[in-house]
């Protein structure tokens, strides 16, 4: 009975409530518009967008240089994550059956293992260091340590379920994940879709501005 739930009415209500959330958040920054700029333009807005956003995911050396840990943990975790959320074989498989309907190449099993291996050092080193820096400690609110716990347990019950020898973990493994859906566009998380706005808007005042930042 449970397992049927979790299978079926509560992954679907938990995708409408990912895309729905996840759309009126984005719409809610679109429609707050922005502020009109009467000074005279020195320079090109679009282009300062586009070189923020693309300068931005390459570290300056000043950042490299202090900042090492944090960077290093930043692109391990992100890069070992999108390449088991997309590239894993049960993922590609269930993105195939439930969504796409078409798979893709997936990941051969040594490829997943090291993907899962530098995103768990690379999301733990970013928790140590949010709960031992007295900054970030500072900064740090319970939504950011409910995210980052959410994303733990899902990425660890799917590794323990891969050998799909236990149906019990493959359903609490998919049932984290439906409760990540549905906190995700609520939360923190958000940032994988907003950063794209932050940059750009920053990027194209700056470069509106004439200053290359």
């Amino acid at each position: 009975m449970i397992g049927e739930l979790i299978d079926g009415p509560l992954w679907y209500f938990s995708l409408v409530v990912f895309i729905v959330g996840v759309l009126l958040r984005l719409f809610s920054i679109l429609r707050a518009g922005l502020k009109p700029d009467l000074s005279p333009a020195r320079g090109g807005a679009t282009a300062g967008a586009l070189r923020n956003l693309i300068s931005r995911s390459i570290p300056r050396r000043d950042v490299a240089t202090r900042g090492r840990m944090v960077l290093v943990a930043g692109y391990l975790f992100h890069v070992g994550l999108f390449a088991l959320l997309f590239f894993a074989q049960p993922h590609v498989d269930f993105y195939a059956e439930r969504i796409t309907g078409f798979g893709w190449p997936a990941l051969p099993y040594w490829a997943f293992i090291v993907s899962a291996e530098i995103a768990f050092i690379g999301l733990l080193m970013l928790w140590l260091h949010r709960l031992l820096h007295p900054v970030t400690r500072l900064l740090s609110s319970v939504d950011d340590h409910v995210g980052t716990g959410l994303v733990f347990l899902v990425m660890l019950t799917g590794c323990l379920a891969l050998a799909q020898s236990f149906e019990a973990l493959r359903l609490l493994h998919l049932f984290l994940a439906e409760l990540l859906l549905i906190y995700f566009p609520f939360s923190s998380l958000m940032h994988a879709f907003t950063f794209t706005f932050s940059r750009s808007y920053s990027g194209a005042v700056m470069g509106r501005k004439g200053v290359n930042a």
